[in-house]
């Protein structure tokens, strides 16, 4: 019998990427977890609301570390605060909204390792970048390169 062993090595730090023009950080992707889990960290301003979207290949979790969102999962919706968890099972319409004041950061997780090859392909290194809206071609490029990593974006969030 062969047993197999993983080997934990300590990860660089991530750097700071943006995606959909917000802070973003991928702390674990495919590559560093054997294409089981990815890991995005992100910095959120208030009223930020997330395309709504399917994965078809992945769950997707939401943890907020400061700050409210709401998440929105088919029909039902529920609002988050800080260390609040909410649960978005793969093949289900979802997404989420910035609630308050303050902008709030958020980890989304999903269970397996393209998504964060996905925020990767559609974000740029911070160092020297500039925050704009995204424009329509940004989006056009959004919903093309998501349906590569076996994401449909649906539209704009619905207002539950």
């Amino acid at each position: 019998m062969t047993v197999q062993t993983t080997v934990f090595a300590e990860a660089a730090p991530a750097p700071q990427r943006l995606f959909l023009s917000r802070p973003t950080w991928i702390r674990a992707s495919g590559a560093d977890t054997g294409g089981t889990f990815s890991l995005i960290e992100q910095l959120i301003p208030p009223g930020f609301a997330s395309p709504w979207h399917i994965h078809h290949n992945e769950d997707e979790s939401f943890y907020v570390i400061d700050g409210k969102a709401t998440v929105v999962v088919a029909n039902r919706s529920v609002t988050l605060s800080a260390g609040d968890y909410a649960f978005g099972p793969r093949g289900i319409p979802h997404g989420f909204r910035i609630e308050g004041a303050t902008p709030a950061r958020v980890l989304l997780m999903t269970s397996g390792g393209t998504f964060a090859e996905f925020v990767r392909e559609m974000s740029q290194p911070a160092d020297g970048a500039t925050a704009s809206e995204p424009t329509e071609a940004d989006l056009q490029k959004l919903v093309a390169a998501a349906q590569s990593y076996g994401l449909s974006i649906l539209g704009p969030m619905p207002n539950r």
